[in-house]
């Protein structure tokens, strides 16, 4: 049996576009059409990032911890830290290498903590999502042990750009994004198809997510025993 012996497919801006328009029943016939696609595109992106669906944007960080600092400013790309800990080393870990889980806290609890200066090894983190997040550990850090803190991010999607650019997207979300920027183009070009292009897009999204889910054995989520942001 002759197969390709590739698994390169992917789709350029255009392309996605085209597909989108093809949804639709309409041709782009002008450049407006074009950007006005692109916009929407990268809307669509922005929904996606409510949503919290792009696993595939999570990257591990990591910052020197600073003696009686608690502030660490947070790449702008980062939309949320999804986990932190600290360490006794600053690269991968190697024999010898210790570890520490620390809690994530909300605003509220955060703004709680009587004595924020306070200095020990951190056992907390609260993330300030401003333009550009910052995290802020407590206790502040005495560098006893641990000199590293490292954390997850989950990283926006980038910008549909150039026509000929590929979209910052794994391909398990391809059918995903087509349906939802013919969603989305619908309103404007073919409003009769709204209700069928929602439809097509929730479904497309629904066999994405359950893809996209973590296959664990095991999930154990811990029990707070300490109020709600805590």
């Amino acid at each position: 049996m002759a197969t390709s012996g590739t698994t390169t497919f992917d789709l350029s801006i255009d392309e996605i576009i085209e597909e989108a328009y093809e949804r639709c029943g309409v041709q782009t016939n002008s450049g407006y059409d074009l950007r006005s696609a692109r916009r929407k595109l990268n809307l669509l992106f922005s929904e996606w990032g409510n949503r919290g669906i792009n696993l595939w944007k999570v990257e591990l960080n990591s910052a020197t911890l600073v003696n009686g600092q608690a502030e660490y400013s947070v790449d702008a790309a980062a939309s949320d830290v999804l986990e932190a800990y600290i360490s006794s080393t600053s690269g991968d870990p190697v024999s010898g290498t210790n570890d520490i889980a620390l809690t994530k806290i909300d605003r509220s609890a955060y703004a709680a903590l009587p004595n924020k200066g306070a200095v020990g090894q951190p056992s907390q983190y609260y993330v300030d999502r401003q333009r550009t997040p910052q995290i802020y550990l407590y206790l502040t850090p005495d560098l006893n042990t641990y000199t590293t803190l490292k954390y997850y991010t989950i990283n926006r999607i980038e910008d549909a750009g150039a026509y000929t650019n590929n979209a910052d997207v794994v391909y398990r979300f391809l059918p995903c994004m087509c349906s939802g920027l013919a969603y989305y183009l619908a309103h404007v070009k073919s409003p009769d198809r709204v209700p069928l292009l929602k439809q097509l897009y929730e479904d497309e999204m629904d066999r994405a997510l359950r893809e996209d889910g973590a296959r664990a054995s095991v999930y154990i989520s811990p029990q707070s025993y300490f109020g709600d942001g805590v």
